[in-house]
């Protein structure tokens, strides 16, 4: 077929002769919308001009499609994987009819292979658009983090939320029981006081003395006994405080007590609410400047209560220095550090099936006053083959099509690049650790 390829960007500088030879081998294909060109984890066999209409570039990511790119006419899709031999690191499918100019990996297997011209051209191009691939899917991982964050912070505000909720209107109709019971109460009328501070801890003592109390509010008089002797024995009392009182006297105090519980539940909600929106803002460092005073094992503390939802069937064992001072850091660049790699611990116990898993987290300080912070797991060792290539970007060891990478390359940037430290990881059959070194000052970076 007949396309001018120095329309293409990406062939713009290579020579003529060569230009001659890959239009040779170019063939046409059509698209209808909607029509999948080719998927993640796919061989690279062809590369493909857009002649007309639209191709969306899919990324998996958090178990969904997530669009990191739209091209159009002009634009080439699918180059990287004829050049690095690897399967396809994105899918593509059609947002409108398109006609597609394909291009063969042997055809241009062959120009590279016997023109320099053309190589040197060609590899100006890729690395611009290998870069502008990795700022894709970075910012992809971002977007797939921050999911699992919205996702995981909302299962844990949805309890105390809901706490507050319903302890709230509950309250509004104790206080009204509690303001007609003190209204009808016959002037003089001594209130019964408790006797504890708090209800009994053990089963067994608890249940004798809702029993005692039961038969108290019996012989008063009082009707349902069973249902207000709970309400009384959270509330302090012991059979024999209540001894003696009038069922009105008593109908009072349980009113009394119905509502100082309810109050404590909202408050409790309403606390941990406000945990959770303290540790949220201290985690991503809302309303501060990219540097300042950072408290790194705050920030792992933060961490661990967003991601509680994930690692709640895990042990969590700490080992903090006591000696640790606030460095001068990126806060929420280290906390996305901090995100990946206990993510990637949760994953690696929970894929393993490990009954036992346990995370162990340590952060201390070495001779150098570098700060130290080590992500230890108990699950399988990573393979040889793998442990090399784990920092590299997009790379990831789930199948195609699954998963959003490990996250290990922005975290590995973050530290080395961003903090002048180090990222390092060891792995046997006892434990796998991440270890990142950050130096303690980073207003020269």
């Amino acid at each position: 077929m007949t396309y001018d390829l120095r329309q293409v960007p990406l062939f713009e500088e290579v020579p003529d002769a060569d230009i001659a030879r890959l239009e040779q081998g170019m063939s046409q294909r059509s698209l209808t919308a909607g029509e999948v060109l080719f998927d993640e984890g796919d061989e690279a066999d062809n590369a493909y001009i857009i002649a007309n209409g639209e191709i969306e570039i899919l990324k998996e990511s958090a178990g969904r499609q997530v669009r990191i790119a739209v091209s159009s006419e002009g634009d080439i899709v699918g180059e990287m994987g004829l050049v690095t031999g690897e399967p396809r690191s994105a899918a593509a499918k059609a947002l409108t009819d398109v006609t597609l100019v394909a291009l063969p990996k042997a055809c241009l297997d062959d120009v590279l292979s016997s023109s320099v011209e053309a190589n040197q051209a060609l590899f100006r191009v890729f690395i611009m658009r290998w870069r502008e691939q990795e700022s894709r899917v970075r910012q992809s991982e971002r977007m797939a983090q921050i999911g699992v964050l919205t996702a995981g912070l909302a299962h844990e505000m949805n309890n105390p939320a809901a706490a507050v909720s319903a302890g709230a209107d509950r309250l509004a109709r104790s206080i009204d029981t509690l303001r007609e019971r003190a209204l009808s109460l016959p002037p003089g009328t001594v209130v019964p006081e408790p006797s504890r501070e708090a209800p009994p801890t053990s089963a067994v003592a608890r249940a004798d003395i809702e029993d005692g109390i039961e038969d108290v509010l019996t012989d008063a008089g009082v009707a349902e006994p069973w249902s207000l002797a709970p309400v009384l024995v959270d509330a302090g009392y012991e059979p024999e405080d209540l001894e003696g009182a009038s069922a009105e006297a008593i109908l009072l105090a349980a009113a009394e007590a119905e509502a100082n519980t309810l109050r404590a539940e909202v408050g409790e909600g309403a606390k941990r609410l406000a945990e959770l929106v303290s540790a949220l803002k201290s985690y991503s460092f809302l309303d501060q400047a990219p540097v300042q005073q950072v408290d790194v094992v705050r920030g792992i503390n933060d961490t661990l209560l967003i991601l509680k939802p994930k690692i709640k069937d895990i042990e969590i064992v700490k080992e903090y220095a006591d000696d640790l001072e606030p460095i001068v850091a990126f806060g929420s660049q280290l906390n996305q550090v901090w995100t990946n790699l206990i993510d990637n611990a949760a994953d690696a116990i929970h894929d393993s099936g490990i009954e036992d898993g346990r995370i162990t987290l340590r952060a201390s300080k070495d001779d150098q006053g570098n700060v130290v912070v080590q992500v230890e797991n108990n699950g399988p060792p990573i393979p040889e083959d793998v442990i090399d290539r784990i920092f590299e970007a997009f790379f990831t060891t789930k199948e195609p099509g699954k998963g959003t990478g490990l996250g290990l390359d922005t975290s590995y940037s973050i530290i080395v690049s961003q903090h002048r430290g180090s990222l390092t990881v060891t792995s046997d059959e006892n434990a796998t650790t991440f270890t990142a070194v950050i130096p303690p000052d980073q207003d020269s970076n």
